[in-house]
């Protein structure tokens, strides 16, 4: 599977509204222009907070933008969404949190982390429960695995962020622990790019996703010197040699209004 992960648009209901001073509808538009170049891709994944203002327009307007898109959509709610709206708008065009999605020989599980009311996330007892019973039948699995959920299950070393994580991000990484096939999990939220591993299982890649629209100050400094910048990964599972992932960084002309 080979997946393009893009997260925290924070879009608007108005298509030329502005938030933290830059225009979120121009810059998504803008990155999906370019990244329909990325070849070879099998999912688009968008890992969270789509709509600022939470209305059932912006996901409409979503859905009219990513009605010619090639691939597979996977969504996710985060803490700046409304899952209710957010679902009757695109559960037709995208698979939305919770979900499990089998491609090529490889799995990729969505979570959904949304808590009415809080930035923080939290995944909850049943939801648990769920990937408890789904690991437990994949066990002696082959099959190459990613999870995916919007908020970070563990701290990333920035006290505000971390303030806001997962709070039962422990009880997941300890589902987690032995995870048959698992190569990776990323999330978005922190508005950054991150990279980590697995507490007890090296080989197992945790990585955080910029946003399209804005940066947040990097914990770790950006590789291609372009923190700021609308960003996103490219990432492939491989059953011989787990998960290959590659930054991506995307110019925008003009894309915010003086």
């Amino acid at each position: 599977m080979r997946l393009l992960q893009i997260s925290d648009p924070h879009l608007l209901a108005a298509a030329d509204g502005q938030y933290r001073g830059r225009s979120p509808w121009r810059r998504l538009e803008a990155v999906l222009q370019q990244a329909r170049s990325i070849s070879p891709l099998d999912v688009l994944l968008i890992s969270g907070d789509l709509c600022q203002d939470e209305s059932l327009a912006g996901y409409v307007h979503l859905r009219n933008v990513l009605a010619a898109w090639p691939t597979p959509i996977a969504l996710l709610p985060g803490n700046h969404d409304h899952p209710q709206l957010l679902r009757a708008a695109l559960a037709r065009r995208a698979l939305i949190a919770p979900a499990v999605l089998e491609l090529n020989g490889s799995r990729l599980v969505l979570l959904n982390s949304h808590c009415a009311g809080r930035c923080g996330g939290r995944l909850g007892s049943s939801q648990l429960a769920w990937l408890a019973r789904a690991l437990q039948s994949w066990r002696g699995s082959e099959q190459p695995m990613l999870i995916a959920v919007h908020h970070p299950p563990l701290p990333i070393g920035d006290a505000g962020m971390d303030a806001i994580g997962l709070e039962d991000g422990a009880s997941l990484l300890s589902l987690l622990e032995q995870a048959p096939g698992l190569q990776a999990l990323t999330f978005g939220h922190v508005h950054q790019y991150w990279r980590g591993q697995l507490p007890g299982r090296p080989g197992v890649r945790l990585l955080g996703c910029p946003s399209t629209l804005c940066g947040f100050c990097p914990v770790q400094p950006c590789p291609l010197g372009r923190a700021d910048d609308p960003g996103g990964l490219w990432l492939a599972l491989h059953p011989d040699c787990g998960a290959e992932y590659r930054l991506l960084r995307w110019s925008v002309e003009s894309p915010d209004p003086a």
